[in-house]
């Protein structure tokens, strides 16, 4: 019963943010979903339903450089990744959805280092 109340909850909060961010091809969305353990973002356009770019603490090229990949640290390193991937596809501009998470810590850490490596948003 508890979790049926927890996962409404959840859904609840995901679709409050959902309605207002929408990825078009001009400006696709950076989608960030974190776990205890890793994090992952994601910038997908809406309108064709393709994931255009990713980057996660997961993938062999990043798992190697961090230890932890739990923390700010690590979160900072996939914000300055999905950043350069992006811009190397040519995509400058993206709406940030923070999923159903507080714009602080983990999500905030990725969000300025993707700022920080040229993202606009």
């Amino acid at each position: 019963m508890r979790t049926e109340k927890l996962k409404k909850a959840v859904l609840r909060r995901k679709y409050h943010v959902r309605k207002k961010v929408i990825g078009t091809s001009d400006r696709p969305r950076l989608s960030v979903f974190r776990s205890n353990r890793h994090i992952y973002a994601q910038i997908i356009d809406d309108t064709a339903g393709a994931t255009l770019v990713s980057a996660s603490t997961r993938t062999k090229a990043l798992r190697d450089q961090l230890p932890n990949a739990g923390d700010k640290k690590a979160a900072e390193v996939i914000g300055e990744a999905i950043a350069k991937q992006a811009l190397g596809v040519g995509i400058k501009c993206v709406c940030f959805d923070r999923n159903r998470y507080k714009f602080h810590g983990r999500v905030k850490a990725l969000a300025e280092a993707a700022r920080k490596a040229g993202l606009v948003f």
